[in-house]
């Protein structure tokens, strides 16, 4: 079992050196880099700048789909006839939406240690606890983005007539089977514009994470600057890296947009 995760571990480097759009054969700093401070290798950063874009992705990635469902529920607890529930998502999104995002970033990444080394010294450990960087970063970052995402959500929810409920419930459909075959289409196609504006600033406030150590881009170019006292170069290759990310970014969300919208075009 351990040489097929060997195999498998070999297979993923492999895979990753070969469409690193940096440091991979056709990578931008591959062909133009080479003897220059952001060479591949011992020579230069691009390797570590390589490295911290991809983090950066990652981040932004896996917090998309958390800060997603984390919003989505929210914004259901904003519509409940349970009142504790609506005023729990009104509290979560004033909170959430009213704090600058590094000061989230702070209190979820010592508050957890803080809440995990009160917890364990119930049970008798008294070691220190500290929490892995990316997970917190990725936590902070999910509970900002649901907080705005669940307004989002909620003006999605709001334009949808009450009728389309109304002939679910005609049709014999079950609540669920209602939302996932009636409303959800509906609200996709609403709130996506607001929500790819979402996505962007997501893209930006991963740069928070260099904060709390997380060798993203930011961090990267940072520790490049120090070390060879050209901050003009190296930031600009961090904006051209965050440009690149937006114009990705863009072009997808006008296919999607155009996807939700392909009924619309057939009429």
């Amino acid at each position: 079992m351990g040489g097929l995760f060997s195999a498998l571990g070999s297979l993923w480097a492999w895979l990753n050196n070969i469409f690193d759009p940096l440091c991979g054969p056709v990578g931008l700093f591959t062909l133009f880099g080479q003897n220059t401070v952001i060479a591949c290798g011992d020579t230069g950063w691009g390797d570590e700048i390589a490295g911290g874009l991809k983090v950066t992705i990652t981040v932004a990635v896996l917090t998309l789909p958390l800060g997603l469902v984390i919003g989505f529920l929210v914004s259901l607890a904003q519509q409940s006839e349970e009142r504790s529930l609506r005023l729990a998502a009104g509290v979560f999104t004033t909170i959430f939406r009213g704090l600058p995002e590094l000061l989230t970033l702070f209190i979820i990444y010592y508050g957890m240690q803080i809440l995990l080394q009160t917890a364990l010294a119930y049970v008798g450990y008294t070691g220190q606890i500290e929490i892995n960087a990316f997970i917190a970063g990725m936590i902070a970052l999910s509970i900002v983005f649901s907080a705005y995402c669940s307004e989002v959500l909620l003006s999605a929810f709001r334009a949808i007539p009450k009728g389309q409920y109304e002939a679910g419930d005609a049709l014999g459909f079950h609540r669920a089977r209602t939302m996932r075959l009636i409303i959800l289409p509906q609200l996709i196609r609403i709130s996506l514009p607001n929500l790819g504006n979402l996505w962007m600033n997501l893209l930006k406030d991963t740069s928070y994470v260099s904060i709390i150590g997380l060798t993203d881009v930011v961090r990267q170019t940072g520790l490049a600057v120090r070390s060879t006292k050209e901050p003009f170069f190296f930031y600009m290759i961090a904006c051209a890296l965050y440009l690149v990310l937006a114009i990705i970014s863009s072009a997808g969300l006008s296919y999607l947009d155009r996807w939700a919208k392909r009924a619309e075009f057939r009429r």
